[in-house]
């Protein structure tokens, strides 16, 4: 199966989802609101679901904590150790068509499973799996989601996954101590889950954003030991290259990836907090705080969120 037709098998799906939706949307015109989206949620939850049930690989990650950059990263290793094609990225069985060796890896936000299942307790979908747990510091995370809402958030989006609406006058600060879908309360509600459930999990591998910052070789290695990937130190070494935040930055800008869903596409090339890839700096959230404001973000963050993420 080669990539020009796995590409139009990725559009066509894409283009199924979409018109599923606008079928929904369609069929429950007049219907309140509420109704609308959480029948959309579960839609979505159909959708995600049946992709958990067929994947080798599961990675689990809350908005804005470096998987971009993890599935570039992974996605350029088994382009070196298959020959596959220069700049496909992995989706979720598309490398694996064009070679069996590859596992099925469902990369997820995990925001709609539980909007099918019904169960919004456990994480009892995914025990059966491997999966592994993307955590990036909170504070980091809702200072990107912030620019994201901002700058990057496409409207449907927005109200479906509770976000202040779009140009709402909400400072940085409100945003991230606030309620809503993209602020530290919404992250930090997300780790504490996956930490009660981790535990019954068939295989469980917790990968820190800060930990592959600081040493993306080692924590690469630990990641595809856990994946059962068997790759060379050569293969580990140019991935972790060809990801650099450099690089990526220059791929962003050349819009290498325009067809992987504009999910490495600036919206405004004059505009840096537009881009996907931004700073990638860690602790770079204190850069837009007074330190009365740093105060009461970092004491929120140490009484609520679990030890078992380092954070506090």
């Amino acid at each position: 199966m080669n990539l020009a037709f796995q590409n139009l098998r990725q559009g066509l799906q894409t283009a199924r989802k979409k018109l599923s939706r606008k079928w929904l949307h369609w069929r429950m015109r007049g219907q309140p609101e509420a109704d609308i989206l959480k029948a959309e949620r579960k839609l979505r939850g159909v959708e995600q679901f049946d992709k958990l049930q067929r994947a080798d690989v599961v990675v689990v990650s809350f908005g804005k904590s470096g998987r971009t950059w993890l599935r570039v990263m992974i996605s350029h290793l088994f382009r070196v150790m298959y020959k596959l094609p220069e700049n496909a990225i992995l989706g979720f069985d598309n490398f694996h068509n064009l070679n069996p060796a590859v596992p099925k890896i469902f990369f997820t936000h995990d925001n709609y499973i539980k909007d099918f299942t019904g169960d919004f307790a456990s994480k009892q979908p995914f025990y059966n799996k491997r999966v592994v747990l993307l955590a990036r510091d909170p504070r980091d995370v809702a200072v990107s989601q912030f620019f994201q809402w901002k700058f990057r958030i496409k409207p449907s989006k927005v109200t479906i996954n509770n976000y202040p609406p779009q140009g709402s006058d909400i400072s940085l600060f409100d945003f991230v101590m606030g309620d809503n879908g993209g602020g530290m309360k919404a992250v930090t509600d997300y780790l504490n889950l996956w930490a009660r459930e981790a535990g019954a999990v068939e295989a469980f591998h917790l990968l820190r954003y800060e930990d592959l910052r600081k040493d993306t070789r080692q924590e690469l290695r630990r990641l595809l030991d856990f994946m059962q990937v068997a790759a060379t130190d050569a293969d580990v070494e140019a991935a972790v290259e060809y990801s650099s935040y450099e690089n990526m930055k220059k791929m962003e800008s050349k819009e290498q990836f325009r067809f992987a869903g504009g999910r490495m596409m600036p919206r405004d090339k004059d505009n840096p907090d537009s881009y996907k890839v931004r700073r990638a700096k860690v602790g770079g959230y204190r850069d837009y705080f007074s330190d009365e404001e740093v105060l009461a973000i970092d004491s929120r963050l140490a009484a609520e969120l679990d030890p078992l993420f380092r954070y506090s």
